[in-house]
């Protein structure tokens, strides 16, 4: 029995050296499963330009407003405006740092803020059901709930070794 717990213990302590590995799946695990969703999200809120919002920008973002004046972009505020093109180079650049490992605690922060405004205008603006926790299902809120967990890892770990973020903390003077 002592053998068993002595095998055990070492795989612990080997596992737990390679502790490094973490931040970095965690990156390798953004970019297979959702680096592909935000960037195309994005692609589809330009018109021709970053600063010209598309009707698919005013419609995923202010779902309500855009329908009043059927997509017509031409009627959106100064406000709305702004706020399409914050998100939208938003959600170019923080998956993109976030790939590249590059100040990556602050991208993560960003995504988590980015996914908590998508979680509130899909429920309250497209109607997309919330759904709960601790059921069967697979609701929208387990969904998101993964995803910022994966960014959690990214704030808690940074980047890894394997990062823009480690090669930076090397070459530049503290």
């Amino acid at each position: 029995m002592s053998n068993l717990i002595t095998l055990y213990q070492d795989l612990i302590d080997r596992l737990n050296r390679l502790d490094w590995l973490v931040p970095t799946l965690a990156r390798l695990t953004f970019l297979m499963v959702l680096f592909f969703y935000f960037w195309n999200s994005a692609l589809l809120k330009i018109d021709g330009s970053i600063f010209s919002p598309s009707a698919g920008a005013f419609g995923q973002i202010f779902p309500k407003a855009a329908e009043a004046v059927v997509w017509d972009v031409s009627q959106m505020t100064l406000f709305q405006r702004l706020v399409i093109f914050a998100g939208t180079v938003a959600e170019f650049a923080l998956p993109v740092l976030i790939v590249v490992g590059l100040l990556t605690r602050l991208a993560a922060v960003g995504m988590i803020g980015f996914v908590a405004v998508q979680t509130i205008v899909d429920v309250l603006g497209h109607g997309v059901a919330l759904g709960s926790l601790f059921d069967s299902g697979q609701a929208l809120i387990d969904q998101r709930l993964l995803w910022v967990f994966l960014f959690i890892v990214m704030v808690l770990k940074g980047a890894g070794p394997l990062s823009l973020d480690a090669l930076a903390k090397r070459v530049l003077p503290a």
